[in-house]
């Protein structure tokens, strides 16, 4: 059997993503969203072209901190806080490009969501329920204080696509 794609891969490891200040966002992290904090390492700075060619950031840009969160007891956030001087201080949104956003699982998204507006997060409109090869999942957005965007799902008895009831279209 032929391989394709990236040999030896097997899973995702972490998220990484910028905020505009490390100690908000680790409360957030932490307090709202329940995620633990591992450990903390930084600063980072350099006088050659090590922070562009490995980073791809300004050759001066210094990383402050970056601290690790492990979330749900298995994935981890990388969270950076940098300094630079052609950072750029709006966050993208999912039509941009380079837009993105993290979705984590719960198992009731009502409650999740009574949970995060009681805690005064901004949550994006009401649940919505996919359709087509998504057919059992629920969805909603909300934002992050730094205004990343992050989303819920919750499909307690899978979706479409997992558990058989969907079918391509002509199938």
């Amino acid at each position: 059997m032929e391989h394709r794609g990236l040999p030896g891969l097997r899973q995702l490891d972490h998220v990484g993503f910028t905020v505009p200040d490390l100690e908000a966002a680790s409360r957030f992290l932490v307090d709202v969203l329940g995620c633990e904090f591992m450990y903390s390492v930084g600063p980072f700075a350099h006088e050659d072209d090590w922070m562009s060619t490995r980073l791809n950031v300004h050759p001066r840009a210094v990383m402050r901190e970056l601290k690790f969160f492990r979330c749900g007891g298995q994935a981890v956030f990388e969270v950076f806080q940098y300094e630079a001087p052609d950072q750029s201080l709006e966050s993208p949104r999912n039509s941009d490009v380079a837009g993105h956003h993290v979705a984590l699982y719960v198992d009731d998204l009502d409650e999740a969501v009574d949970y995060l507006r009681s805690r005064g997060v901004t949550v994006l409109g009401e649940p919505t329920s996919s359709r087509g090869p998504s057919e059992g999942q629920r969805w909603v957005y909300f934002l992050a204080p730094w205004g990343m965007q992050f989303e819920l799902v919750s499909y307690p008895e899978g979706k479409a696509f997992d558990n058989g009831t969907w079918r391509p279209p002509g199938a």
